[in-house]
């Protein structure tokens, strides 16, 4: 007779929520090509547990056709999955992996090192809360290193890991570890980082990845990991204003009528004024509704539907924001572009801009700098082609809502579509807006004050290509 044990016999209920209530962290590894960023990512799912048996067993067959470190495992397998990555030892398009801790839920996105796939490792950064930028210890900071890291702070990220590879190869010197860091600090000063946490470890042995490297006694700070654990997570958009787009109109009958949604930053509770944008109706939160019933107050990450006190004209593609801080609404924006198609861009062209939960239709008013990656220094161009980084002006056919970037990340970014082919031809971030359209907003919708320039977008929805 076999005995089957309950649910409550194992504690799923308690496993469940114990992994429902993680916080997850998004990182994203970059650097010059084979500072070793693959390697890294498998070192931190092989020290973590998250490798099954016969993955391992793939894995020790693979080394042994694609690998580069002789008769041991090759690490660098386990993200770097395409063949042509496989043949050639380097990173082409962005994998992203998952992995969790006791702590936290990770998901990691493995960048290209190369320049030629800029567009590459903007995608996969967009989307990061914090970056680990590898430097091989033995190579120093080379010119993509910088390229990197000017990057990772034009697309908003604050927070960096300094990883300083290959320690093993230079006898863990504790002075060649210094130089860097302070060669890196010195470089990195302008680019507006909230925190950088230089870290020295060996992605091939695992010294101070997951576990503390027993041949750095001179380094008493926190492994890698235990700095992902730890790194604060979306805290400028836990204390932004009030946003949330609206997704859909949830009318079930002619006795309900809500507004949901993914609240992209702030808070809100029952009796906060609001503001419908691009429309300029006010109102106020009568409920926040869920599938588990009323929820007396909500923040940044989560989906609910908004019940409001009026009955104010919203859809698809509007916006409810604190009254208090209300978006800016506008037909003309400037932009900053991360070009990602392989045709030119010239003025006068013809896209679709999607911003939130709205599309609609952008030509290319002008064409006024391009950006140089390595400097940051802006010359006049005529057309972007493909990783350039620009700024544009766009004019739109019809007046949207937004946000600077800099301000904030989800309501600052879009994407410009190809109308031909639907690929995704830019990552976009809003500057600022050259105009506010007449009419556009009524009583009760003021223009949002100027905020700096910013970094690009987050959460894009879909990767290159699509």
């Amino acid at each position: 007779m076999t005995i089957h044990q309950s649910p409550e016999t194992f504690g799923y209920d308690a496993f469940l929520s114990a992994h429902q209530n993680k916080e997850v962290l998004r990182f994203i590894t970059c650097g010059s090509v084979d500072d070793g960023k693959s390697t890294l990512i498998g070192r931190l799912l092989h020290d973590t547990k998250q490798i099954f048996d016969d993955q391992v067993t793939a894995l020790q067959r693979d080394s042994r056709k694609h690998g580069t470190q002789g008769a041991e495992i090759d690490l660098a397998l386990l993200v770097d999955g395409l063949q042509a990555e496989r043949e050639q030892g380097i990173t082409i398009d962005v994998a992203y992996r998952f992995f969790s801790t006791d702590k936290r839920s990770f998901i990691v996105a493995d960048t290209p090192g190369h320049e030629q796939y800029t567009r590459n490792m903007a995608t996969g950064a967009s989307t990061a809360d914090v970056a680990v930028i590898l430097v091989d210890a033995r190579q120093g900071l080379t010119r993509q290193t910088r390229r990197h890291a000017l990057l990772v702070s034009l697309l908003g990220i604050k927070r960096v890991a300094l990883a300083v590879n290959k320690m093993d190869l230079v006898g863990w010197s504790q002075s060649r570890f210094e130089e860097l860091t302070s060669a890196f600090d010195a470089f990195a000063a302008p680019l507006g980082f909230t925190e950088v946490r230089a870290i020295p470890l060996s992605a091939k042995n695992g010294d101070n990845v997951v576990l503390p490297g027993a041949a750095v006694p001179w380094y008493d700070g926190v492994t890698l990991l235990r700095y992902l654990e730890e790194v604060p997570v979306r805290v400028e958009e836990q204390a932004a204003p009030f946003r949330m787009a609206v997704q859909w109109v949830n009318r079930p009958n002619s006795d309900f009528r809500g507004f949901s949604g993914l609240i992209a930053s702030g808070r809100v509770a029952p009796g906060d004024a609001v503001v419908i944008a691009p429309s300029g109706r006010s109102s106020t939160i009568a409920r926040i509704y869920t599938a588990d019933g009323d929820l007396p107050h909500a923040a940044e990450g989560q989906s609910v539907t908004l019940v409001l006190t009026d009955e104010v004209d919203a859809s698809r593609g509007s916006v409810i924001a604190a009254a208090a801080a209300p978006l800016r609404v506008t037909d003309t924006i400037e932009a900053r572009l991360f070009w990602a198609a392989e045709t030119e861009l010239a003025q006068g062209a013809t896209l679709l801009a999607k911003i939130g939960t709205v599309t609609v239709n952008a030509v290319v008013g002008s064409i006024r700098t391009r950006i140089d990656p390595e400097t940051g220094k802006a010359e006049p161009v005529e057309r972007l082609v493909a990783n350039d980084i620009g700024d544009v002006v766009l004019n739109l056919d019809r007046a949207v809502a937004v946000d600077a970037y800099a301000a904030n990340r989800d309501t600052g970014g879009f994407i410009l579509i190809d109308r031909e082919t639907t690929d995704t031809a830019a990552l976009g971030l809003v500057q600022a807006t050259a105009s506010t359209t007449p009419g556009a907003a009524t009583s009760g919708s003021t223009a949002a004050p100027e905020t700096p320039k910013g970094g690009l977008f987050s959460r894009l929805k879909g990767l290159l290509g699509g």
